[in-house]
């Protein structure tokens, strides 16, 4: 059952925080709440010693100040600033600055396609749907959500949270 809650509660909340934000502009705060109380749950749950649990809320403070003085500049959402602190909380010190330079690049790619789509007209079949429709709006947001959700994802398999996971798939590794 450990790893079964390992293999999906972070990567659906990655995905959920990612579709949230495609299609609302918004990450909501039960993300992030759930983040941080799963990450209590599961520290507890494999064993964490409680100086790397100490590390780990350390490197959430770190991440949420900065985030949060990147979010007072208007570069970044509130909700991106909270998802990528909680994100981070479960990542550890080893794997933050790996998941924070891949969310960058894919943010980057992200930017670059929305510049592009902005510069089209919106297709009338889709011009209805008002989550296409912003997307399609010069006055709209980046939905970064999806770029820290896509990072985390491709972070997460290398982390400690997966070694219950391949101990248990590869039996005498």
């Amino acid at each position: 059952m450990l790893q079964a809650a390992l293999v999906s509660f972070f990567p659906f909340l990655m995905i959920y925080s990612a579709f949230s934000d495609l299609v609302s502009m918004t990450i909501p705060n039960k993300v992030s709440l759930a983040l941080i109380a799963g990450f209590v749950l599961f520290a507890w749950w494999t064993g964490m010693d409680l100086e790397t649990f100490v590390w780990h809320w350390a490197l959430f403070a770190a991440v949420l100040v900065a985030s949060i003085a990147l979010f007072a500049f208007g570069h970044i959402g509130g909700g991106d600033a909270k998802l990528a602190a909680a994100t981070v909380l479960w990542l550890g010190w080893d794997h933050a600055l790996s998941y924070l330079f891949i969310a960058s690049l894919i943010g980057a790619a992200l930017t670059l396609v929305m510049m592009r789509l902005r510069g089209n007209i919106i297709p009338g079949s889709v011009e209805k749907v008002e989550w296409i429709a912003r997307l399609y709006r010069a006055d709209s947001g980046i939905p970064y959500g999806i770029a820290l959700g896509a990072a985390a994802i491709v972070i997460y398999p290398q982390t400690r949270w997966m070694e219950p996971v391949f101990n248990l798939a590869l039996p005498g590794m």
